[in-house]
């Protein structure tokens, strides 16, 4: 039997009160002890190959995850997943240790996230033997598809005939509640109407009319769903990202975001895996501002290991568009941890756009509406959401982030063109956190124009599925764009992954360092290892001034650039940095 703590007990009980939280959990007791019993056993490896690295050692400064469709390269009469798994293993393995795969089940809208069927991989990607075939060289990050289902699932389809198990699986509204303080996240009807064997119901759908939201109201729910993620667990997911985790409770009258009701599933989430499987990590996927996104660290200890760092990709794309560091830094000199078992997520570019709401309260108004004309000139679009008083505003710019920083539309060198790129991922890389990197952002992707056409959607702009064999031809050639961008990711990983002062929990200071230049430092959790990182945001050559004793005391003024390897002697307290440079110094050993 496995021990049961009485903190599983106190969020059901809270969740759903005395009687039903108790009965609850005398139904998740069996299910727990079927899983520790798996996995006691070895069987949850399904006969998965050894990992390269052991669980327990998730995060260190040489981990960074690829965010990546299951899809996302074509080989003709080869599973998408064998096509990825054997790509990555040949070109990624060492750079990066691990593989954010996005949705890979049945699916009928939303490029994934309008999930069938939580327990089976799409065949037309490849098995399960596919998805863990990858685990001998990279971890594996797994979509927690939870706040909704496709209306094709089983699940929905039992609601709509009044099937005894799915008829309290969905949120049917009566009458005329008050859900004026709904937040909208999209410009869509909350509410959809569906026939039933019963008649018309009015259906809660926060995302899309195909994506209808789970009733957590009703426990079966939550038991079902902790089955998947424990099964999840089996297929060898070591981190599970929580889709859209802040609507996961409804409650008319109220925001039906960021409720405790959310949060409490969270924590009872993370108290089950800490019971069965503690070196699970769990991820929490919450576009909203800064502050309520850090909300889902709990107390440090008892909610997601880490969050997504939301605001990084609108403060990095702000920098480079102004020529000024000044508000990313004051920003980032902010970032602390509740503890040294949670770290950030940090992004730039994801299959989504580049989120504004977080940047809300950093940027003003004016700010943010320039980063949308930034987007519309650089043949980007804008996403816009409903607000409760029945305006719009605009919440995510649809661009490639390459797109992003160079405008498509003006003639520059690309050796230029990818400094300004790199330089902004050297930023991400340098912050205190795992980084995630988008698979279209690791080559240089452009903007897929031709995709929007045939979508009408906004979003296809950065999902553009790749033929493998053009990919590879391209990195072949030094003088491409994916070629340039991808070995100079390589140098940055590998500069990154060689210094313990770029481990998820060392230090950071960020730097007064002027207008132009983004200056953090980080030190090693015990000291021993420091790297000053300097980025020049702007199109003109900036000078950096500082005591070089105070930042490496007890060391010679020779210093590397890690990036490079180049040895940099300093005859002078200043150090040039040419447009767009990055340089990661340490004391030459």
């Amino acid at each position: 039997m496995v021990t049961h703590s009485s903190t599983i007990l106190d969020h059901l009980v809270a969740l759903y009160g005395e009687e039903m939280g108790k009965a609850t959990y005398q139904r998740l007791r069996p299910l727990m002890d079927r899983y520790a019993s798996l996995f006691r056993a070895g069987r949850y490896m399904h006969n998965l190959p050894q990992p390269a690295h052991t669980p327990q050692a998730v995060l260190s400064e040489g981990d960074a995850l690829l965010i990546t469709y299951a899809n996302q390269l074509q080989e003709p009469g080869i599973p998408p997943l064998q096509t990825l798994a054997n790509f990555c293993e040949r070109r990624l393995a060492g750079l990066v240790s691990g593989l954010h795969i996005l949705p890979f089940f049945p699916f009928s809208s939303d490029d994934g996230f309008s999930v069938i069927d939580y327990r089976r991989v799409d065949p037309h990607l490849g098995t399960w033997a596919d998805i863990t075939s990858s685990r001998r060289y990279f971890h594996l990050m797994f979509d927690a598809v939870i706040n909704h289902t496709s209306v094709q699932s089983e699940w929905f389809q039992g609601f709509l005939q009044d099937s005894p198990k799915y008829s309290q699986y969905y949120i049917s509204v009566e009458g005329d509640p008050d859900l004026s303080r709904v937040v909208r996240p999209r410009a869509l009807p909350l509410l959809t109407r569906f026939n039933t064997a019963s008649g018309p119901k009015q259906v809660w759908t926060t995302f899309s009319p195909d994506q209808v939201d789970l009733n957590y109201r009703n426990p079966d729910v939550l038991l079902e769903i902790m089955d998947i993620l424990l099964t999840y667990v089996t297929y060898g997911a070591v981190i599970i990202r929580l889709d859209a985790i802040a609507y996961l409770w409804k409650e008319a009258g109220t925001s039906c975001i960021h409720l405790p009701q959310t949060h409490r599933i969270i924590q009872l989430l993370r108290a089950v895996l800490n019971s069965l499987a503690a070196h699970v990590l769990l991820i929490t996927e919450t576009n909203v501002s800064h502050q309520e996104n850090l909300a889902y660290f709990g107390n440090g200890t008892n909610e997601a290991q880490m969050v997504y760092n939301f605001a990084l990709p609108p403060l990095v794309l702000h920098a480079f568009s102004t020529g000024s560091a000044r508000k990313l830094s004051s920003w980032a000199a902010t970032l602390e941890l509740p503890s040294t078992t949670t770290t950030f997520f940090n992004f730039l570019a994801s299959h989504d756009g580049i989120g504004l709401n977080p940047a809300r309260g950093i940027l003003s108004d004016e700010e943010i509406n320039e980063l949308v004309q930034l987007a519309t000139d650089h043949r980007g679009r804008v996403s816009y959401k409903q607000n409760s008083d029945g305006s719009s505003s605009p919440y995510e710019l649809n661009i490639n982030y390459f797109d992003a920083l160079n405008n498509p539309s003006i003639p520059e060198q690309l050796p230029l063109q990818v400094s300004r790129f790199l330089t902004a991922h050297a930023i991400m890389l340098s912050l205190v956190g795992v980084p995630g990197i988008y698979f279209h952002s690791l080559f240089g992707s452009r903007g897929w124009q031709k995709g929007v056409e045939l979508t009408g959607r906004y979003r296809t702009i950065n999902r553009q599925k790749l033929l493998r064999a053009e990919l590879d031809s391209a990195l072949e050639h030094p003088d491409s764009l994916p070629s340039q961008v991808f070995y100079g990711f390589t140098r940055l990983l590998k500069a990154r992954a060689a210094s313990s002062a770029f481990h998820p929990h060392a230090t950071q200071r960020i730097l007064k360092s002027g207008e132009a230049i983004f200056a953090v430092l980080r030190a090693s959790p015990d000291n021993s290892q420091r790297v000053l990182c300097l980025h020049n945001v702007s199109s003109k050559p900036q000078y950096f001034t500082l005591d070089w004793n105070t930042i490496f005391p007890s060391s010679s003024i020779s210093l590397k650039d890690l990036i490079t390897e180049r040895r940099i002697d300093l005859k002078t307290n200043t150090l040039d940095l040419m447009p767009y440079q990055q340089l990661w110094l340490a004391p030459e050993v």
